[in-house]
C-alpha cells in the first residue's frame, strides 16, 4: 500500500503566506456545483456540500481499492462572483454572490474513476442535488494568492488591498474568478484562527 498522500502539505498551490505572493496554477481537474445566494442561509449551499463530499470520498476510496494510491480528500474550494463586485468589498451583500463549490481530484483519477463512483453515491440516494455535479478542468495560470487568518467576514479589507493596490501597483489586471480555499474545518475551529487561501487569477496588463 502507498503512503497517502497530503496535498495540504505537498503541493505548493495549498501553502500561502500573509504576504500577497504571485505563483502559477497548474491546470486542476474538480468536482464542481454551481450556486447562487448568501451561503450562511442558502439550502441550496448546504446541499451543494451534501453532494461534493460523498463523492470525494468515494473517489479516494476507489483510488485506494482499485489503483493502490490513497490520499487525503483535499480542503473544500470555491468561486465568488457577482454583477456587482463592490458585493466581496464594500457591502458584503451575500445573497449577491454566486459560486461553484469545488474539491479537487488528483491527476491519476480517471474520468471514469468519477463517473463511476457518481453512480454509486447515486445508487445510495443519499445527495439530494447530485444531479447538478459535474466535474471539469479549472484552468488559472498567473495567480495572486495570500493567507487569511480570522473570520470569513473580515476578508474585505484583504480584498480591497488585493483589488486596488497590489494588482494594479504590479502591472497586472484580474481575470478570473476569485477563488477561496479552506483550510480549516469551519466547525471545529474558532473564527479567529480560520485559514483560507484567497486567490484571484490574474495577467499582465497591456500597456
Amino acid at each position: 500500500m502507498s503512503a497517502s498522500i497530503d496535498f495540504k502539505r505537498s503541493c505548493q498551490t495549498y501553502r500561502a503566506t500573509t504576504c500577497f505572493a504571485q505563483i502559477e496554477v497548474p491546470d486542476r481537474r474538480y468536482l464542481m456545483i454551481d450556486g447562487h445566494g448568501d451561503p450562511n442561509t442558502s439550502a441550496a449551499y448546504a446541499e451543494a456540500i451534501a453532494a461534493v463530499y460523498p463523492v470525494a470520498y468515494a473517489v479516494k476510496f476507489a483510488s485506494k481499492r482499485s489503483l493502490d494510491r490513497d490520499y487525503v480528500v483535499p480542503p473544500l474550494e470555491a468561486l465568488w462572483w457577482a454583477a456587482d463586485m463592490d458585493s466581496f468589498t464594500v457591502h458584503r451583500d451575500k445573497t449577491e454572490w454566486d459560486w461553484t463549490l469545488l474539491s479537487m481530484v488528483p491527476d491519476w483519477i480517471s474520468v471514469g474513476l468519477i463517473d463511476d463512483s457518481i453512480a454509486a453515491v447515486r445508487a445510495k440516494g443519499a445527495a439530494p442535488q447530485l444531479d447538478r455535479l459535474r466535474h471539469n478542468i479549472l484552468s488559472e495560470g498567473r495567480c495572486v494568492q495570500v493567507l487569511h487568518v480570522g473570520p470569513y467576514d473580515d476578508e474585505a479589507q484583504t480584498l480591497r488591498r488585493l483589488h486596488d493596490e497590489y494588482i494594479p501597483n504590479h502591472g497586472l489586471t484580474m481575470t478570473g474568478r476569485h477563488h477561496e480555499i479552506y483550510l480549516s474545518d469551519a466547525r471545529r475551529t474558532a473564527p479567529e484562527k480560520l485559514r483560507t487561501i484567497l486567490r484571484q487569477p490574474v495577467m499582465i496588463s497591456r500597456a
